[in-house]
């Protein structure tokens, strides 16, 4: 399928894509969230979690408990943040790898310090800074729902 590039102008289309990204989520699909610091990942993070129902009061950066259960949303959704995280072995030492593949949706932030961590089928999103205000997204599934989801997203 190749890479989907997309301009977002504002923040409002970035918003925008986190509410249709939402709509196509089930349990057990794991997105990742790539960029430098202050690319917007956080943003998007908190945009997919208000678009799944999270109170917006209740939503929480993980940077320091590395995940988040969040049980009020319209589907299982656990938020993670790796990038305090050095290597897989740390990683694992946290628990968060029973979490892959199970019925929550999995958002992970800054998945590239850990590549190994993702499984087999998800979503990657690279944030980069095209404005202060715009962002390029680079959207690109790996696995057959990856893919699909990238597919939905064009």
């Amino acid at each position: 399928m190749g890479t989907l590039n997309l301009h977002l102008q504002s923040p409002d289309e970035t918003r925008a894509l986190a509410g249709r990204l939402a709509a196509l989520l089930r349990p057990g699909d794991f997105i990742g969230l790539v960029g430098e610091l202050g690319a917007g990942k956080t943003f998007f993070a908190r945009a997919l979690c208000e678009a799944l129902g999270v109170p917006e009061g209740s939503i929480a950066s993980p940077t320091f408990s590395i995940f988040h259960p969040y049980e009020e949303s319209r589907l299982p959704l656990i938020h993670a943040d790796l990038y305090r995280i050095e290597d897989y072995d740390e990683l694992y030492a946290t628990g968060f790898v029973e979490l892959v593949s199970g019925p929550s949706v999995l958002l992970v932030e800054w998945i590239d310090k850990v590549p190994e961590a993702a499984p087999a089928d998800w979503l990657r999103i690279e944030l980069q800074h095209d404005s202060p205000q715009s962002r390029r997204a680079l959207v690109e599934g790996f696995g057959r729902r990856g893919e699909a989801l990238a597919h939905a997203l064009r």
